[in-house]
C-alpha cells in the first residue's frame, strides 16, 4: 500500500499533472533532437527545426499523458472502490483496461494487444517496486540488528565500568561533575564536553 499518494478523488487530477509534466519535459527533449536532425544543414536551420517541431508536437505528445494517466487513474480509483482494498493488482488491472480502452478504434485484436502489453509493463513496474522494497528492508534490517546492544562485542577481563558506551562515557558509571572554588556542582556548557 501506498501512504504517499493523494486520495483517491484528488488522485486523478495529481497523476494528470504529473502526466502532462512529464510529456512535456520528454517530448520537448525527444522532438527537439528530432527536429535538429531532420532539418536542412547550418546550424541556425536545425535549430529553428528543432523549435518547430517541439511547438508543432509537444502539446499533443503532453495531451497523450495527460489522457494516458488520466484514465489509468480513473480506472485504479474505480477498482479500488470496487474491490474495497489498495494493492498492486489494481495498478496491473488499470493498466490493462487503459491500454484496452486507448486501443478500442482499432478493433478487438488490438485492443487484446494493448491490454496485455500495458498489464505486463505494469506488472513488471509493480514486481521492480516490491522487490526493491524487500531488498531495502532487508538490508535496514541487516543494518539495525548490527547496532542492537547484544551484537556488540564482549570485553573479557575489563570491569563493566571500563567498558564504553555509544555516547562515550562509561556504561553504569558515574560520571563526576565539576566543582567550582566554592564546592557548588557545575554544569560544563560547551562543544564536545
Amino acid at each position: 500500500m501506498e501512504y504517499n499518494r493523494e486520495p483517491c478523488p484528488w488522485r486523478i487530477v495529481d497523476d494528470c499533472g504529473g502526466a502532462f509534466t512529464m510529456g512535456t519535459i520528454c517530448g520537448s527533449l525527444f522532438q527537439s533532437v528530432i527536429g535538429f536532425r531532420n532539418a536542412p544543414s547550418g546550424f541556425h536551420r536545425r535549430l529553428c527545426g528543432g523549435l518547430t517541431a517541439v511547438k508543432v508536437r509537444v502539446p499533443q505528445i503532453a495531451g497523450n499523458f495527460v489522457l494516458w494517466g488520466g484514465l489509468f487513474s480513473a480506472i485504479e480509483c474505480a477498482l479500488i472502490r470496487c474491490r474495497a482494498k489498495e494493492d498492486p493488482w489494481n495498478s496491473i488491472l488499470s493498466g490493462a483496461l487503459t491500454g484496452g480502452v486507448l486501443a478500442a478504434r482499432t478493433g478487438i485484436p488490438s485492443m487484446i494487444g494493448s491490454a496485455t502489453v500495458g498489464g505486463v509493463f505494469l506488472a513488471l513496474f509493480e514486481g521492480f517496486g516490491i522487490m526493491a522494497t524487500r531488498l531495502h528492508a532487508d538490508l535496514f534490517a541487516q543494518h539495525m540488528h548490527m547496532y542492537e546492544m547484544e551484537n556488540l562485542p564482549e570485553f573479557h577481563g575489563l570491569p563493566a565500568k571500563a567498558r564504553i558506551g555509544f555516547s562515550g562515557a562509561p556504561i553504569e558509571a558515574e560520571v563526576p561533575r565539576p566543582v567550582n572554588g566554592n564546592g557548588v556542582e557545575v554544569d560544563r556548557i560547551s562543544k564536545g564536553r
